[in-house]
């Protein structure tokens, strides 16, 4: 390790969907983070880990800055409020096919009140729009504020998504290495393993849906006669309607998820499951502090 080495963590802010847990993935190389096209899909200060010779990047994945409207809502808040207090860099993500708009400038005034941390700006999505708007966004993100610097990338496409990297670690303090460089993650198995069914659960949902879900692994079971490792797991709604919804009319729309996020525990794993999925109803339990504490936020 040269003395040069520099370490140190980033979170990324902005509104939602925005591609924050996309260019987290992106960066680390693996999925860390679920991801969806529905608002507030992040639940938990995700760490992913990015390894160079220059410097480590421990990237801190939060749920987005919102008005809260239960306890949940609140507690994220108050999450994220916590993380930003703590990074190094604060980087604010801007989708690059849409205008900035009063999300943008609220979440940047939010972020000013971090001083500890340095800020940047980034551009994401330029694969979805054309070079022009790219400038266009670039101008007007660079207008809004004094930033260290300003990127466009495209986390699916990997443009500039090592650069990226570098540039963050560039703006890290000189420090020595925080993980080993086998490690890419502070996430448990078990919330690894929730999230994607969680994910795959939003995919297949309806819109009241989302913010309704939780998921959580019960339980772990070798098979020996087929080798599978058995996966208990439940889905958690708020009302008996939406459990209906989640189970679907002779069960297809549970048999779907299950089928989505086995595919994606196996990779995960890297060997064959039989994941068992279950619906179960906590009443109101995104305002109930006890069901929070218990789920883990």
């Amino acid at each position: 390790m040269t003395s040069d080495f520099r370490a140190g963590f980033v979170s990324f802010v902005g509104r939602p969907n925005v591609g924050k847990s996309t260019l987290t993935n992106a960066l680390v190389g693996q999925k860390i983070a679920i991801t969806s096209p529905k608002p507030q899909t992040t639940r938990r200060a995700i760490r992913g880990i990015v390894h160079r010779q220059s410097g480590q990047l421990i990237i801190v994945d939060t749920p987005g800055i919102h008005r809260p409207r239960k306890l949940l809502g609140k507690r994220l808040n108050a999450l994220v409020e916590s993380t930003l207090g703590e990074v190094d860099v604060i980087a604010q993500c801007f989708p690059a096919g849409e205008k900035i708009g009063p999300g943008d400038k609220f979440i940047y005034d939010q972020v000013q009140r971090f001083t500890q941390a340095k800020k940047i700006a980034i551009i994401t999505k330029i694969d979805e729009t054309n070079p022009n708007t790219v400038i266009e966004r670039l101008a007007e993100v660079d207008a809004l504020g004094d930033w260290e610097a300003v990127i466009p990338t495209s986390a699916v496409a990997g443009t500039q998504v090592d650069e990226l990297a570098d540039l963050l670690i560039e703006q890290m303090p000189l420090s020595p290495q925080l993980y080993e460089e086998t490690h890419l993650t502070d996430e448990s198995q078990d919330d690894r393993i929730a999230e994607l069914i969680r994910e795959a659960a939003i995919y297949g949902a309806r819109e009241e849906l989302p913010h309704s879900l939780a998921a959580t692994v019960d339980d772990y079971e070798e098979d020996d006669d087929t080798g599978k490792l058995r996966i208990y797991a439940s889905l958690i709604v708020e009302r008996d309607s939406q459990k209906g919804i989640v189970i679907g009319r002779g069960g297809q729309q549970l048999k779907n998820i299950g089928q989505a996020a086995r595919k994606q525990i196996e990779q995960l794993l890297g060997r064959k499951v039989y994941l068992s999925l279950r619906v179960k109803v906590l009443k109101e339990w995104q305002s109930d502090p006890k069901h929070l504490n218990r789920l883990g936020f």
